[in-house]
């Protein structure tokens, strides 16, 4: 197998692993530093004010029906303005993104904060421990299945070594495996990524779709691991993609 091109442009990106049968995708190098997003501004509309005013000159019944509305509107108004990636909880302890426009679907564990990392759709990270984070990243292929790509041992030793850890740090792969979801087939595997301070513990999770490759990481610090590998499992099993 040949080696893989090593690029951190934008049109290098594109590329895909040299080492695999056709060239259809590649993916963003290490280096890039985070900036956090700026958050939600929930406004409350202005009519709920005058609602709320107008309420006083009703009887008890109509007082109690204005209430309601200023309780419940706001909320529905907060619904329909959020984006169509909007987390929500949806297991215990865990909050779920939905991204309707590149059609897939995760959960992270619940006070993660999204941040923006150039080259990734996505990113959610503990501020407190940074090597705790999960990111989603897209590139475009012609291709249909991921198996189309080698087994899911080839895979991922290429992505690891060439785009999910720095090259001057020692990787391992633990587990590479198949998962079949809904009629459509996942790798996923696990790896050991040492750095000279540190050694970080990973779970990955590919698959092909909507004409795109799609790739979800998700780690914590080795020392960590114990208490966060059940968690960062769920990450990778909830990881689906669908037809948009």
């Amino acid at each position: 197998m040949a080696s893989l091109q090593h690029s951190s442009s934008f049109h290098h990106r594109t590329m895909f692993l040299n080492s695999l049968p056709h060239p259809q995708f590649g993916l963003q190098k290490h280096g890039v530093l985070p900036v956090f997003r700026r958050g939600f501004s929930f406004l409350v509309r202005a009519e709920h004010a005058s609602l709320a005013s107008s309420s006083i000159s009703q009887d008890k019944c109509g007082r109690r029906q204005m209430i309601a509305v200023g309780v419940i509107a706001p909320w529905v108004s907060l619904v329909n303005q959020t984006p169509a990636s909007f987390a929500a909880e949806s297991k215990k302890g865990f909050l779920s993104v939905t991204d309707k426009k590149d059609g897939y679907s995760f959960l992270y564990p619940f006070g993660w904060q999204e941040v923006v990392v150039e080259g990734q759709d996505k990113v959610f990270k503990d501020v407190i421990e940074p090597l705790e984070s999960v990111s989603v990243n897209m590139i475009p292929t012609a291709k249909q299945d991921i198996r189309d790509f080698g087994s899911p041992q080839e895979v991922a030793q290429i992505l690891i070594k060439k785009f999910l850890a720095p090259p001057n740090q020692k990787t391992k792969i633990v587990t590479a495996s198949q998962n079949d979801v809904d009629g459509k087939a996942y790798y996923t595997f696990e790896f050991v990524a040492q750095a000279p301070n540190y050694t970080r513990h990973a779970l990955g999770a590919v698959s092909v779709g909507n004409g795109r490759f799609y790739t979800l990481t998700t780690g914590a610090n080795e020392r960590r691991w114990d208490k966060m590998k059940d968690r960062l499992q769920t990450v990778v099993e909830s990881f689906k993609i669908f037809n948009v």
